[in-house]
């Protein structure tokens, strides 16, 4: 898409499903069982792509510079959005660039008031380092009912995200930017009994997030229409090759689910 017909038209929604495995992703749309996402997936499911981090500050510190992940073949790949900068070889003319240091930035300066709904710990504002991100938006929330600890958490993060999209009036823009913790280490609890984490309740985790979106989409389409960016920050190992976790280069690791797709105006 031509992302200067975008910007301005539609409000935009960047959803990040922190830690999420491309490999598990897929596999979870293919058996059936993401079924409100994968109702806006192409009919292959989720592109592969590289995340530009191993962790999460790393991954969305690039994200709002404009490097969302990068398609898993050979490149150059065209950017959706980019701050302005000097000998970008994946900036073309369907890309839209801001004159700014970041694209939240970008995108107030374009008139939108920017959300940010937090998730895991670089976004809890409990610290200094973890209100790095959060201070890039016009507002900013996060609770432990929005964190990794709360088994309801998208649910919450949800019911927030609707509430404060209701207080923009409809004729201004949204960029709305929500990170989806639940999929995040402790997952054991999306399936009961379960003593430790694994593949299967990383799985368990997106099914249980999958859920939740619903009200989310519905409430963009009664705004008018609106882009969509979903994808994860980066995957998780399980033991594979001896790995376990993030911040280390393993292709569980590297490799992520990414999705664009418009919700259409009801």
């Amino acid at each position: 898409m031509d992302m200067n017909r975008v910007v301005g038209s539609h409000d935009v929604l960047f959803v990040t499903l922190d830690s999420l495995r491309y490999d598990v992703a897929q596999d979870r749309h293919a058996a059936g069982r993401t079924p409100n996402l994968s109702a806006r997936l192409p009919a292959g499911g989720w592109e592969r792509r590289h995340s530009p981090g191993s962790f999460t500050f790393a991954a969305h510190a690039a994200f709002f510079a404009g490097f969302l992940p990068t398609p898993a073949t050979p490149g150059p790949h065209p950017r959706p959005f980019a701050a302005r900068f000097a000998g970008s070889e994946t900036t073309t003319a369907d890309t839209h660039v801001f004159d700014t240091p970041d694209i939240v930035a970008g995108f107030r300066q374009a008139g939108y008031h920017t959300i940010c709904v937090g998730g895991v710990g670089f976004f809890n504002k409990l610290t200094p380092l973890g209100s790095v991100l959060p201070a890039l938006f016009d507002e900013s929330h996060w609770s432990p009912a929005l964190g990794v600890t709360d088994p309801d958490s998208t649910a919450n993060q949800v019911a927030l995200a609707v509430e404060r999209l209701r207080l923009v009036p409809p004729s201004r823009r949204v960029f709305l930017f929500v990170n989806v913790s639940a999929i995040h280490q402790p997952n054991r609890g999306y399936i009961p009994g379960a003593t430790e984490d694994s593949l299967a309740t990383h799985a368990a985790a997106l099914e249980y997030a999958d859920g939740q979106l619903p009200p989310l989409f519905d409430a963009l389409a009664a705004r008018g229409p609106a882009f969509a960016v979903v994808c994860s920050d980066h995957g998780t190992a399980y033991g594979e090759d001896g790995y376990r976790g993030h911040r280390l280069a393993h292709p569980t690791v590297w490799d992520v689910p990414y999705a664009e797709f418009v919700l259409a105006p009801r």
